[in-house]
């Protein structure tokens, strides 16, 4: 995978993508890069699990569900996916956070959610 032009991770490092299956990313670039224009701030690169989209659900948020109008076929557990760093914040909170790729995770999540919490949930990408 290459990296995401100039954008920086938790880690200080260059951004790496999160998923182009499903194409991820609030701009669908497969990264969850940060220009300063998306309110959610989709920052975290998340691997979901069935805990946390049925929490995400019940939260307003249902991110299983495709909408094939979006051209969004629905997640599924073991997707990688860019997460609003305040939803994972809130599903840390409640003990139902996923699992992240810090390589892949905006530095601007740091704003939000501490890089201890982040590394507690660390897993390597696929």
């Amino acid at each position: 995978m290459t990296s995401a032009s100039g954008q920086i991770n938790v880690l200080g490092t260059e951004l790496m993508p999160c998923s182009y299956d499903p194409m991820t990313g609030y701009y669908r670039t497969g990264c969850c890069e940060n220009r300063g224009d998306d309110p959610g701030m989709h920052t975290v690169c998340s691997r979901v699990t069935e805990s946390f989209l049925e929490y995400s659900a019940s939260k307003g948020n249902d991110l299983s569900t495709p909408m094939p109008q979006y051209g969004f076929a629905g997640l599924k557990p073991g997707d990688q996916w860019c997460v609003c760093a305040m939803r994972w914040k809130e599903a840390f909170d409640a003990g139902m956070a996923c699992d992240v790729v810090l390589e892949s995770t905006h530095v601007s999540t740091l704003e939000y959610v501490d890089l201890a919490h982040l590394r507690a949930h660390a897993i390597t990408a696929d």
